[in-house]
């Protein structure tokens, strides 16, 4: 049972919202809005008085989702954005700036999941490897998080009405990848790494400027951004509730108390929310929630490398009966879900024997 006296503490759902009403006229920018978690967040936000400035690559989801909240009465605009291009963010900051005079809250929540297996080496026809596509989850999950933060420190303090009540914040959206390596990701596991240590590493100085930063870290939640096959991966494990993800976006970003600036918010499968605050990044607690998690994710881990594993068998039989031996990548797939060189020789052996002869 996780509690306050291990640095862990829970956060019930009914108190996720308790400050809320802090909301009403503050000017929230978002990136990503356009489906799942970003969606969620943005119209949650905005059923608290919050005005909304959404940027989404997507430009026809961000607009929908901006006429959702001016349907309830809401205040919201949107604008295409590419989280990669300095320019768009740029001009996304100005946007709100022209339509509502100041920014109180920036959520850099736009993201995307790795665009090639990280494992699968390409060669061209001279056998000269290929460049992997490392760029798109590297240039949206990370740089495009860098970028907005950057430019938060400056707009964060533009055009204030110093006689108003103080609430700048900027929250970031890791996962539990954040937390734990996901073999099967590890550039995606990567950027999330960095999402989470550029939020411990801003927090001191945004700090001494009156801003408040935090990082929600969620496990797979059913949302656009989790592609079918890892659903079907999933199949039977709680995912995350997004609406419980948007929770924990409105409390970091409301919360009264200065001590919340540096926190870690953790969302377990269907578990609560779980805070760990600046003092409480250190070996113990992050063994703690290295334990929670490695089980999860190493579980899904296995799921996938039996599929992978079953998509090669397929292609492996289809490429023998065309008279093509097809063997290295099946062999690859059963060492990462075997580990074990003994046996994987002996079955190799084995099948070898049984095709060939």
């Amino acid at each position: 049972m996780t509690s306050a006296h291990d640095g862990l503490v829970p956060i019930p759902d009914n108190e996720l919202l308790e400050h809320s009403s802090r909301l009403k006229g503050k000017v929230v920018l978002i990136t990503g809005a356009g489906n799942g978690i970003g969606k969620e967040t943005a119209i949650l936000l905005a059923s608290f008085g919050a005005k909304i400035v959404i940027g989404d690559i997507n430009d026809i989801c961000g607009r929908k989702t901006a006429s959702i909240i001016i349907a309830f009465g809401g205040q919201a605009i949107s604008q295409k954005c590419d989280v990669a291009v300095w320019d768009n963010l740029v001009d996304l900051f100005n946007l709100a700036i022209a339509n509502f005079g100041s920014v109180d809250i920036v959520i850099p929540n736009a993201g995307t999941s790795e665009a090639s297996p990280f494992y699968n080496v390409i060669l061209d026809e001279t056998g000269r490897p290929q460049e992997p596509a490392l760029l798109p989850a590297m240039q949206v999950n990370l740089t495009g998080v860098l970028y907005t933060v950057h430019l938060a420190q400056h707009y964060l303090h533009v055009g204030q009405d110093l006689n108003a009540p103080s609430l700048k914040s900027v929250v970031l959206i890791g996962s539990m990848s954040s937390w734990a390596g996901f073999s099967p990701a590890p550039v995606y596991s990567a950027t999330k790494h960095g999402v989470l240590g550029l939020m411990r590493s801003v927090d001191s100085n945004f700090e001494r400027k009156g801003v408040r930063v935090a990082c929600v870290t969620p496990f797979f939640a059913k949302t656009d951004l989790l592609p079918l096959y890892m659903k079907l991966a999933l199949a039977g494990i709680p995912f995350t509730p997004v609406a419980r993800i948007a929770g924990a976006v409105v409390y970091a970003v409301s919360h009264p108390d200065p001590a919340t600036s540096g926190c870690g918010y953790v969302l377990p499968d269907n578990g609560p929310v779980i805070k760990v605050s600046r003092e409480e990044f250190k070996p113990g607690v992050l063994k703690k929630l290295d334990d929670g998690a490695n089980p999860l994710l190493k579980y899904v881990g296995l799921l996938l490398s039996c599929l992978r594993l079953l998509r090669d068998f397929f292609i492996w039989v289809h490429c023998r009966l065309t008279g093509i031996f097809y063997v290295g990548k099946i062999m690859t797939d059963i060492v990462q879900l075997l580990g074990k060189p003994t046996l994987l020789l002996v079955m190799i052996s084995a099948a070898g024997i049984y095709f060939l002869k």
